[in-house]
């Protein structure tokens, strides 16, 4: 089983819409009427309703890093480099992010940052 995924607005519609068609739960911030707000508040409320964030926006790893420093729990992070990666690669990787609700997989206050090419 997959990750639920909040998926942010600077992520390409393809990559929600393949995760769909493949069976992830995905919701985006369009969806959630939480169109064009500040990165705290998306992450926010990634974390109310339990999903980690998706996000292509760098800014967001900065406010990841400072919730951690400052002992704040969030539901986590995902980010996707904007040119290093094509939209294929990005759904087979979140794909692969895998998460079990009810065995306690802790994703809270975690920042992956492996979404990064691979040779083929």
């Amino acid at each position: 089983m997959s990750l639920g995924f909040y998926m942010d607005e600077h992520v390409p519609r393809a990559v929600t819409q393949a995760l769909r068609l493949r069976g992830i739960d995905v919701i985006t911030v369009q969806e959630d009427g939480r169109s064009q707000h500040d990165d705290d508040v998306i992450l926010k409320r990634a974390t109310e309703i339990g999903r980690a964030l998706v996000s292509q926006d760098a800014d967001l790893l900065r406010e990841g890093v400072r919730l951690i420093a400052t002992h704040q729990v969030f539901s986590g992070i995902v980010y996707v480099h904007q040119l290093r990666l094509t939209i294929g690669r990005v759904v087979q990787d979140l794909e692969l992010i895998p998460v079990d609700r009810h065995r306690g997989m802790d994703r809270s206050n975690r920042i992956p940052t492996d979404l990064t090419p691979r040779s083929p």
